[in-house]
């Protein structure tokens, strides 16, 4: 297979500017987070190419692979502490991101490696975290960013229901509920189109790396799976800790 040449790269980058001309023309204020954002990825993307090489050939030691995804579950705590971080109050700890995060991984990877869905190598456990991880951040984010929303903009309600007597975890209730909801839908919806419009990045490349496609298939049913359960108990998890970080021990909401 030839690699992609600079000029396949470059004729990428027309959406892109497609992407800033509308931001420029509805006023959307996105042009500078447009540009960082391909900035970034470009410079992510060859930087963790180069440092792979190693990582993911046939006879690279196991413990590099497991040293890369301890590596990414702390860039995961750190970016779902720091883009949470809206309600300085409502940051998520450190114990409770990372529990949130490297529990369900974990026991994705046990499902995957330990039932032989793939072969426990590096050349497996590596991409397999960063489509896990990859796909639980966006929904994590979201979710919190929602629920300290919602807590901004809902705060009577929310406080009149205190003041009727509820309990901080019932007076808050329909605001978690909303946010967690929110979160998973579009993890939701991307499972009901899997196959039908999108066809996953997992079961594309072995594919084309010439394995059955029924095999890529069947590989790639169990990868949705745990991309939803974790998705869900991440999600769940992170949000249910800040909503009880909303209130003081004299169960009033913290501004």
């Amino acid at each position: 297979m030839n690699l992609i040449n600079g000029w396949g790269v470059a004729a990428s980058l027309i959406l892109v500017a497609v992407t800033i001309a509308v931001s420029v023309w509805r006023k959307l204020g996105l042009e500078r987070s447009v540009a960082i954002a391909t900035v970034r990825a470009v410079v992510q993307l060859l930087a963790v190419g180069v440092v792979l090489v190693p990582v993911l050939t046939d006879d690279a030691p196991m413990f590099w692979a497991w040293i890369w995804v301890g590596l990414m579950i702390a860039i995961a705590v750190v970016v779902v502490r720091r883009r949470t971080g809206k309600l300085q109050h409502l940051r998520p700890g450190i114990v409770v991101a990372l529990v949130a995060i490297a529990a369900p991984l974990a026991v994705s990877l046990a499902v995957v490696f330990g039932f032989g869905v793939l072969e426990l190598a590096p050349f497996a456990i590596v991409p397999v975290s960063g489509i896990l991880l990859g796909n639980t951040l966006p929904a994590t984010v979201a979710g919190a960013v929602r629920l300290q929303d919602q807590i901004t903009s809902e705060r009577g309600q929310i406080e009149a229901m205190l003041a009727l007597g509820f309990p901080p975890s019932e007076a808050i209730r329909e605001q978690t509920r909303t946010s967690i909801r929110a979160a998973l839908l579009p993890q939701i919806e991307r499972t009901n189109v899997v196959g039908l419009i999108a066809l996953p990045g997992a079961m594309t490349g072995m594919i084309l790396a010439g394995v059955d496609p029924l095999e890529a298939v069947l590989t790639q049913i169990v990868v949705m799976f745990l991309i939803l359960g974790g998705v869900a108990l991440t999600v769940t998890t992170v949000t249910l800790a800040l909503a009880s970080k909303a209130f003081s021990e004299d169960m009033r909401l913290l501004k």
